[in-house]
């Protein structure tokens, strides 16, 4: 047996809605992956109009925790660059 565990990012105006990230999560276990991380957007050239501003970011996790048992609930988390492991968002 694998064990699939996926990593998304946070998109604005893809998936920045509780429903679309609480269904993602729901439809990635029905398949057998667990929701394992959901990422802020790296600071990348050309891709500002897709960030999620941290406040909201926030305020959407702590929805979503209201929504899904915690075996569906990814760590909201940022990469930081030169830090050797990811930072969370959250508590």
């Amino acid at each position: 047996n694998v064990t699939v565990l996926n990593q998304s990012v946070l998109l604005k105006g893809v998936n920045d809605c509780v429903e679309t990230l609480k269904t993602l999560s729901e439809k990635l276990f029905h398949a057998g992956i667990l929701p394992y991380y959901l990422f802020t957007l790296d600071p990348v050239q050309g891709a500002a109009h897709f960030n999620v501003d941290d406040k909201q970011a926030i305020q959407l996790f702590g929805e979503l925790q209201t929504l899904l048992p915690g075996y569906l609930l990814p760590k909201l988390a940022r990469e930081i660059p030169e830090r050797p492991s990811k930072t969370l968002l959250h508590p």
